[in-house]
């Protein structure tokens, strides 16, 4: 998760005004250097050179025409001109410029307070979640309404001062109310410079805070699916003309800073009231051009002293350094505003390359082509992620009919690469499940209830069959085919579930007035083929093996021997630890199509807890019985089977036993009887 940001406001206002007094204090400081002789000229009656020297001593003598006292610092910090009380209009001058920024300054506090209103509903907010606290629903909807908004904002409220100053400035200017035209340039000047830089630092504010907004808050108040379009509702931008603005920002404007103070550098020959040089003065005026200088008017000449040569290269190393400021800073915004998004979309497209997991999708940052290329990404990204669902449910649906481990075994990754023919020889246990009396109990259903009944029962086993590592073959009507490849033991715990399961399921029927149902469950373990059979049209994974019959007749014993799970010898032997389960011999049989006998054993924890008691109870007396039965002592093996009967007369294989023993004492022993059941019957 991405680390949940500070927002911030304030240090954004003050940075840039700070800023804005960097770019004008200088400008004003120089201007007013520039014209301090004439200024003094101006209050006191002096000559240029007598105010000159008076500025260089910093002291006017008592004994003037005037008998003032003067310090040029009083000029410049409060205006005062004589010591009579009586406001010159210099001190008017001041007044204005001095009122401006009385104005700017409250206007500012002003805008600060504005700020804090606007603000601190996102600071509350983002406080909140840095702490992974949940922000009330009023409070998350007032910062996702006007998130977007913001930078605006910021930018509207930072320039509300400006705006309220130069006007105050533009009234003062054009109204007419300073009748002194140096005071009036002193003033003009500083407006123009003021508006440029106030124009520098407005955009300061609208970039800075619009970086932030894109870069760092759009995910912590929008969610993924909002982000993966244009949620911006303005007209599309564009890289070049965000380009264009970096550059005018990181050159054009600060240069123009540059041009400013190189005009205020540039004083005319003119305003001296000089108008002849000597021929050694204009050599050093007009180097190899003094020979045709007398041709040119001395009053449109223009000069730079050395005073504005100092505050040429002071300006100038003001306007570096803001070009320094404004390069580092719109530079990198600009560039993570660029690249960041790219990175972005690059790690997300080779993520959806790769195709792990979900589809990657790429937040949509800005409103130019770098945000319609997101934007067309997420909707190509959405696009392969819901073909690959669609693969995915197709495949899924495939595996329904042909189980995935079907093709695994096969070694197929895919459906589309199977093939007619293909096999594998595995050893595998195949467990058969059937619904006793199925048939007769269908008749009372109409074919729609069959269905609901049939998928109603096998909801029920098919989960555990899949819970033991187990997956179904087939369905047979009401019959279940299932492999397990694994452990034999897997097989026999989902059969001993899939009683438990029929118990439930039988709760289910009574409470529905329906009848209870039993099954039987055969299981064998055997070496099998599995494949694929068909045509060109029409082919199905099927097992192919005499194992497989073996285990379906073995199911078909369960009514014979009254035993809900009968298994073989052969699964038997492949348990882990056979002592686990409670089981006992039951017979040893010859199915139909088959020629082999099989020991079958029945697995008593099958049965319901009372009947499994009684035959738990009575293992060992009938292992004793069957002994003497296949020993051909029937009339030992009788009373033995009789005995078990009196305490369990539900046990269906004893009365199998006992019909056998009374069989054999009544007509005699077959000369080739061996004690193999043969049982022609499905």
């Amino acid at each position: 998760m991405k680390k949940i940001p500070k927002y911030i406001s304030f240090r954004i206002f003050i940075s840039s005004a700070l800023l804005y007094f960097f770019l004008v204090i200088p400008f004003v400081g120089f201007m007013w250097i520039q014209k301090m002789p004439e200024l003094l000229k101006l209050e006191t009656g002096l000559s240029l050179i007598e105010a000159d020297t008076a500025l260089g001593h910093g002291i006017f003598s008592a004994s003037k025409s005037n008998k003032q006292e003067f310090d040029s610092q009083d000029i410049l910090s409060t205006g005062i001109a004589d010591q009579q009380s009586v406001q010159s209009p210099l001190t008017n001058n001041y007044n204005y410029l001095g009122k401006s920024f009385e104005i700017l300054i409250n206007t500012f506090l002003f805008s600060l307070l504005l700020l804090a209103f606007f603000s601190t509903p996102y600071k509350r907010y983002f406080s909140r979640k840095r702490k992974m606290l949940s922000a009330i629903p009023a409070l998350e909807n007032y910062c996702r309404k006007w998130l977007l908004s913001s930078p605006n904002i910021h930018a509207a409220l930072f320039s509300l001062p400006f705006i309220v100053s130069h006007s105050y400035i533009a009234i003062t200017l054009f109204t007419g109310n300073i009748e002194n035209e140096l005071r009036y340039g002193l003033l003009r000047d500083y407006f123009y410079i003021s508006i440029l830089a106030s124009f520098l630092t407005v955009l300061f504010v609208y970039y800075w805070s619009k970086h932030r907004v894109h870069i760092f808050y759009l995910e912590i108040l929008y969610t993924d699916i909002e982000l993966r379009k244009r949620i911006f509702k303005k007209t599309v931008g564009k890289i070049r003309n965000r380009l264009w603005i970096a550059s005018g920002m990181t050159t054009l404007l600060p240069l123009s800073i540059v041009i400013f103070y190189i005009i205020l550098s540039v004083s005319s020959y003119k305003d001296l009231n000089i108008y002849t040089f000597s021929p050694e003065t204009r050599i050093i005026l007009f180097g190899s051009y003094a020979s045709i200088s007398e041709n040119i008017s001395l009053e449109n000449t223009l000069y730079i002293n050395s005073i504005n040569v100092i505050m040429m290269f002071g300006g100038i190393a003001t306007s570096v350094f803001v070009s320094l400021i404004y390069i580092f800073s719109f530079v990198r915004w600009t560039t993570l505003d660029i690249v960041y998004p790219v990175k972005e979309l690059l790690y997300n497209i080779q993520k959806t390359g790769e195709g792990e997991g979900d589809a990657n999708f790429s937040v949509v940052r800005t409103n130019d082509e770098i945000g319609e290329l997101s934007e067309g990404f997420n909707v190509m990204a959405q696009r392969i992620k819901d073909h690959i669902d669609n693969i995915n449910d197709l495949s899924n649906s495939y595996f329904r009919f042909v189980p995935k481990q079907f093709l695994e075994f096969l070694g197929k990754k895919n459906i589309v690469d199977i093939q007619l023919g293909d096999q594998v020889q595995r050893e595998m246990t195949v467990m058969f499940s059937d619904i006793r009396s199925f048939t007769e109990l269908s008749e009372d259903f109409s074919p729609k209830e069959n269905f609901d009944f049939i998928n109603h029962y096998l909801g029920y086993m098919e989960p555990v069959i899949m819970r033991n590592n187990g997956f179904i073959d087939k369905y047979i009507g009401d019959s279940i085919m299932a492999l397990y490849s694994l452990s034999a033991n897997d097989a026999i715990n989902a059969a001993i579930e899939m009683r438990a399961k029929l118990q439930e399921f039988n709760d289910d029927l009574k409470g529905n007035e329906k009848p209870s149902i039993e099954s039987g469950i055969g299981i064998h373990t055997g070496q099998l083929m599995l494949g694929i059979v068909g045509g060109q049209s029409r082919i199905e994974g099927t097992v192919i093996s005499d194992h497989v019959n073996l285990a379906s007749r073995l199911e078909g014993l369960t009514k014979i021997y009254g035993a809900p799970i009968i298994i073989s010898q052969d699964s038997l032997i492949k348990l882990e630890n056979p002592l686990q389960y409670n089981f006992r011999f039951l017979d040893i049989v010859k199915v139909k199509g088959r020629k082999a006998s099989v020991n079958i054993f029945e697995i008593l924890d099958g049965e319901k807890a009372t009947q499994r008691n009684l035959k738990i109870k009575t293992k060992d007396l009938f292992n004793k019985a069957i002994q003497q039965y296949r020993s051909k002592s029937f009339d030992v093996a009788l009373p033995l089977f009789k005995e078990i009967n009196h305490i369990n007369p539900h046990d269906k294989a004893i009365d199998l036993y006992i019909g056998r023993c009374e069989k054999n004492l009544k007509f005699g022993i077959p000369a080739d009887w061996d004690g193999i059941e043969i049982l022609n019957f499905k």
